[in-house]
């Protein structure tokens, strides 16, 4: 990012925080949601050489699918280069026997523990052998193939045979594995199939079912109503390829029919991350129309905090690293257009090697 776009953001933020977030004299609702948007944006533009490139890459290549705009293509094309060298070095190892054993074990060594959730992920990994190695392998292949990258990879096909030969079936309709990790298993049953290796949607979609039946909501503890509320989301944005195409209505019509019947519930319990992800999903599917995606936009205005144009943590934390996920998702619906851009396509000489 230039210094003159800097500078641009810079005075936008000041000038979006004098304003505030209340409703202004003749200022419709869309407007006042946009306004909202636009004042989270202008913060983290201004923040944003400061972030973790991991960060930083998060929020670009959002932000790149919801406007097109080419300033966020040095940060995605900084990301792809880093793709790159990851990929080429595991998929090179793999040709070692062992490799994926032993990186599996690296993997589960380094898990962080800070969180009772975290510490319980990383006892399951260690007991799935290697498929810690494996969805960490699947989602940088599928990231290159997102970002049109997986050509530039001289072995990525030694990657996908790797995946073909791991027990994903097993993996990703365990009940066990469904009350831990159902975001993260709702993107990788996309995943394999967006990389052509196996197709289990339906048999991932009927466990996820089976574990989580209609009308079990009220029953669950924050943590689990957490967790069954990202899987639900996730099954939506994972289809879309994370906000580059829309989905299909009818395809995720359970979806959307779950968070209706919980709406009051979903309202009361979720976080801002989890309300706009739900938002999200509706968007997605082409139903902004949805009088659930306004009321979430709602939240999200009020939930902004005046002196700083961010949403807070719920605790009031307003570090930029630990708020990007919520802050950039809220920036997503407030400012949807309704259009949406793939990529960025990094295969052309824009990334230079």
């Amino acid at each position: 990012m230039t210094r003159a776009s800097l500078l641009r953001w810079s005075w936008l933020f000041l000038l979006v925080l004098l304003a505030g977030c209340a409703a202004q004299p003749g200022e419709t609702l869309e407007e006042r949601h946009a306004r909202a948007g636009l004042a989270i944006q202008a913060a983290y533009e201004q923040a944003l050489p400061t972030l973790p490139a991991a960060k930083q890459r998060h929020y670009a290549q959002r932000l790149y699918r919801l406007t097109g705009d080419d300033r966020y293509l040095p940060l995605n094309q900084a990301y792809g280069q880093r793709l790159l060298g990851w990929l080429e070095w595991d998929l090179a190892a793999l040709a070692q026997p062992g490799y994926a054993a032993q990186r599996s074990r690296e993997l589960v060594e380094a898990y962080p523990q800070r969180t009772a959730k975290q510490r319980a992920r990383r006892e399951m990994f260690a007991e799935w052998g290697n498929m810690i190695f494996a969805r960490q392998l699947l989602f940088r292949l599928t990231q290159a193939k997102y970002h049109g990258l997986l050509p530039a990879l001289e072995d990525h096909r030694r990657g996908l045979a790797y995946l073909a030969s791991v027990d994903w079936h097993a993996f990703l309709t365990d009940p066990d594995v469904l009350h831990l990790y159902a975001a993260q298993v709702a993107n990788q049953v996309h995943f394999l199939h967006q990389l052509g290796v196996v197709d289990l949607r339906e048999e991932v979609v009927a466990a996820f079912r089976e574990r989580y039946p209609p009308g079990i909501a009220a029953s669950l503890d924050r943590d689990e109503a957490h967790n069954w509320l990202y899987g639900l989301t996730h099954f939506v944005i994972a289809a879309s390829r994370y906000y580059q195409q829309p989905v299909d209505e009818q395809a995720f019509a359970w979806v959307l029919a779950a968070f209706e019947d919980e709406e009051a519930w979903i309202l009361s319990v979720a976080t801002e991350d989890i309300l706009a992800e739900v938002a999200l999903s509706f968007l997605l599917a082409g139903r902004e129309d949805h009088p659930l995606v306004s009321r979430i936009r709602e939240v999200l205005v009020e939930a902004v905090a005046p002196d700083t144009g961010i949403i807070p943590s719920a605790e009031g934390s307003t570090d930029l690293t630990r708020g990007e996920h919520r802050n950039v998702l809220a920036i997503m619906v407030l400012r949807w257009s309704g259009a949406l851009h793939p990529g960025p396509d990094l295969s052309a000489d824009r990334v230079m090697r």
